[in-house]
């Protein structure tokens, strides 16, 4: 009969003889840290099943990633048993982020780094401007995003003038494109503010919003920065450099502009408030004067007043009608501005840029064809010259060649005696022979015989 403590032994000598090193993957959960530097977590595949996981304090000293609950991750050990509770363990030796995990831990490093160095401050944070000229666009020039940012802004103050930058917003090399445009309106002057987005997605397809090019390019920005990244649960590094960040581009063309008929409807509201405050005061004037009139017994010098009340009476008029004139003025402006050109041109400029490009492509084709085509033709010339003058072709019309024993050709019959084997090369095949006699031909045409 086996005590508990020697089945357990047994237990967990076979546990670690079958499984001295294993690689596994799950979520991590329920991660503790000990005093003494020892981590303790789970590792889990959804509900189904859970597995005890210890790393020695010695251990995670050497790991460059500590377990992080929720990331999934691949862990590297043996298993073991904990004798004081009966209970399996995977003993680590190593644990490094899998998949989506390992953009999570690197997007944490950069933001710690980006955070140390003051790029994240609120104290660098720069207004917006109330009335801005004109709006520079870094984004995509196709997509919802870049149709609701100028529908909304061209809709709320038509006279604001509109810059696009078109730059891909994800995949290799978009980063780059983003800071690029970025620095570039930062180089133009005249823009006023900037936008800075692209609709929703993934981390994997926002990414380009997460790499330090692009956050740099934001926090050196001359120009303030509005970014539209993404849905409003959607946050990246680019959102915490920008001065301003939306929940959506709709939501960054309404922080960016403001709405005419909400200025047009303050201008009302003045416009009133300034006259009911004339009113009331030439009113209450009024009424001072003809009490001090009535009690100090001035009646009879009422007439002496009598022009003073005119000139009130005036003076109340041409205020009222400098009132309607400003209105009138404002309404005026505000009119021109609604009716501002403004990018209606903007559709069909866009269609004759893509029939251009569209044209340039053709051509391009059509250059790189006939530039392969010649190409082409003259490898085949050089080809007919080589066979030309191959020895080959020579051999064919019922020439020979002569070689030597060690490959040499033999160019003179100087160069042989009788005796000498030699192996000729014909069209098809070669052939031995040993010379018989070597006839050399003088420079004076005669001939030697040996």
């Amino acid at each position: 009969m086996l005590s508990v403590l020697q089945l357990t032994r047994l237990i967990k000598d076979t546990l670690t003889g079958s499984f001295p090193a294993v690689w596994v993957r799950g979520e991590i959960s329920n991660v503790q840290r000990a005093t003494s530097g020892h981590f303790y977590f789970d590792l889990k595949e959804g509900r189904e099943a859970i597995l005890p996981c210890v790393i020695w304090a010695s251990t995670a000293a050497r790991m460059k990633f500590a377990p992080v609950a929720g990331v999934e991750a691949e862990a590297y050990g043996a298993i073991s048993v904990f004798e004081p509770r009966g209970r399996y363990q995977l003993v680590l030796q190593v644990l490094r982020p899998a998949g989506l995990g390992a953009l999570l831990v690197k997007l944490e490093e950069l933001k710690r780094k980006l955070q140390a160095e003051g790029l994240f401050d609120a104290a660098r944070k720069r207004p917006l401007p109330h009335y801005p000229r004109r709006v520079g666009l870094v984004t995509s020039p196709v997509g919802a995003a870049v149709h609701d940012l100028v529908t909304r802004l061209r809709g709320r103050w038509p006279a604001t003038g509109i810059v696009l930058a078109p730059v891909r917003v994800q995949g290799p090399g978009a980063a780059t494109e983003i800071a690029n445009a970025i620095r570039r309106f930062g180089r133009l002057g005249g823009i006023d503010v900037l936008i800075v987005g692209r609709g929703g997605g993934s981390l994997e397809e926002l990414w380009a919003f997460n790499e330090e090019p692009v956050v740099r390019a934001i926090a050196a920005s001359p120009i303030p920065v509005v970014t539209a990244i993404g849905h409003e649960v959607d946050q990246t590094l680019a959102d915490l450099a920008a001065d301003v960040r939306a929940a959506t581009p709709s939501h960054a063309a309404e922080l960016v502009v403001p709405d005419r008929r909400d200025i047009a409807h303050r201008v009302e509201v003045l416009h009133e408030r300034g006259t009911r405050a004339v009113r009331h005061r030439v009113a209450h004037g009024r009424r001072r004067l003809e009490a001090a009139l009535a009690r100090y017994a001035f009646r009879r010098q009422r007439e002496l007043f009598a022009s003073w009340r005119q000139r009130i009476d005036e003076m109340l008029a041409r205020a009222e009608a400098r009132v309607r004139e400003a209105v009138a003025r404002g309404r005026e402006r505000l009119g021109r501005a609604t009716g501002s050109y403004g990018l209606r041109e903007w559709p069909r400029t866009l269609t004759l840029h893509r029939e251009r490009a569209g044209e340039i492509r053709q051509r391009l084709a059509a250059a790189i064809a006939t530039g392969i085509q010649e190409r082409r033709a003259r490898v085949t010339g050089y080809d007919d010259q080589l066979q030309a003058l191959s020895p080959r072709r020579v051999l064919v019309r019922g020439y020979c060649l002569a070689r030597k024993p060690d490959g040499t050709f033999v160019r003179s019959a100087a160069e042989l005696v009788p005796g000498d084997g030699v192996t000729i090369e014909f069209a098809r095949g070669e052939a031995d022979a040993r010379v018989e006699a070597v006839r050399v031909q003088e420079d004076e045409g005669g001939e030697e015989n040996r």
